[in-house]
């Protein structure tokens, strides 16, 4: 098995194999503390001209994933499988 880190995994495009669309490119990863295992891609939405007509990031469960190639995340979603982050909380300072 070939050995992937995350600032690798950042360059790539997610694409969904439900539709063929190009859902952006991982921002963040949601890590399970007590295994260390990626749990989650979190992909960041176009915020189209001057931030305005932002989307919500996309939360995308790891056991969606079906493969990591050399330029693309391909996973299979349905609408409504992923999560979205809400505006107020993106970003949160600790």
């Amino acid at each position: 098995m070939e050995r992937v880190s995350t600032w690798r995994l950042r360059e790539k495009d997610v694409i969904n194999l439900c539709d063929g669309r190009n859902l952006g490119c991982p921002e963040d990863f949601e890590v399970n503390v007590c295994d260390g295992k990626i749990t989650a891609i979190i992909v960041a939405r176009p915020s189209g001209f001057l931030g305005l007509n932002h989307e919500k990031d996309l939360i995308i469960p790891w056991n969606k994933v079906e493969c990591i190639g050399s330029d693309a995340i391909l996973v299979k979603i349905m609408p409504g499988e992923c999560n979205y982050i809400p505006d107020r909380d993106r970003r949160r300072k600790c």
